[in-house]
């Protein structure tokens, strides 16, 4: 019987640090940063950027307390080879693996595939580089998250209604239970923010639980 809980909406959700990871979903360059994939499709990126500070802060916390830390990256093979044509082109227009201010977009090794230097990955963190948009498609995180017999995820990241969102859903089919810092998450949409909160811990938590960054470091002291 655990003694810890995160305080969220609906309800407090009890859980045991030595099964509890982080994961940091696609805070990359390409989706954050000015000249990336987010901008070159037209979006604002000052919308998600406000998710960088409280994420720096939860990821502190969670490698002062020893937790499991797994990183993502959305992306594809230089060949493209595992990118389908309904991702790669939309409405007449191709933007994945043409050239950007930060090399070709969305392609593996290039610059703006990397992830923010303010959240990167320190030794011992898993990066999982992922073809889609949830973190459990066509990637070991399932494995990973079994070989350390993880029960709860606190997810972090963009886009809360895209990559976050899915990757929450494919989480909830597998088991796991998933809180989100609401301020450790964004859309270049704020309505999409409100509302992919809102369906995440709708009915009772159907998917998961949604919380903030304070809550989230209370909970791990």
């Amino acid at each position: 019987m655990t003694q810890h809980q995160f305080q969220a909406e609906p309800f407090a959700l009890p859980f045991d640090p030595a099964s509890t990871a982080l994961v940091m979903i696609d805070m990359q360059r390409d989706f954050v940063e000015p000249g990336g994939f987010g901008e070159a499709l037209g979006n604002d990126v000052s919308f998600v950027r406000t998710a960088i500070a409280p994420c720096k802060l939860v990821l502190e916390k969670a490698r002062e307390k020893g937790l499991l830390i797994i990183h993502t990256r959305e992306g594809h093979r230089p060949d493209l080879s595992d990118c389908p044509a309904a991702k790669l082109t939309r409405g007449g227009q191709t933007f994945i693996g043409e050239k950007g201010p930060m090399g070709r977009i969305l392609v593996r090794g290039e610059q703006g595939h990397d992830i923010i230097p303010e959240l990167y990955p320190i030794a011992g963190e898993p990066v999982i580089d992922k073809p889609g948009k949830g973190a459990f498609y066509q990637t070991d995180l399932h494995l990973i998250l079994q070989n350390h017999n993880i029960k709860t995820l606190i997810v972090c990241g963009v886009t809360t209604e895209v990559c976050v969102n899915t990757t929450v859903r494919e989480a909830n089919d597998r088991g796991y239970e998933c809180i989100i810092p609401q301020d450790c998450v964004g859309s270049y949409f704020p309505e999409f923010q409100k509302y992919a909160l809102e369906m995440i811990k709708a009915q009772g938590a159907i998917f998961g639980w949604v919380s903030n960054a304070d809550a989230i470091i209370a909970g791990l002291k």
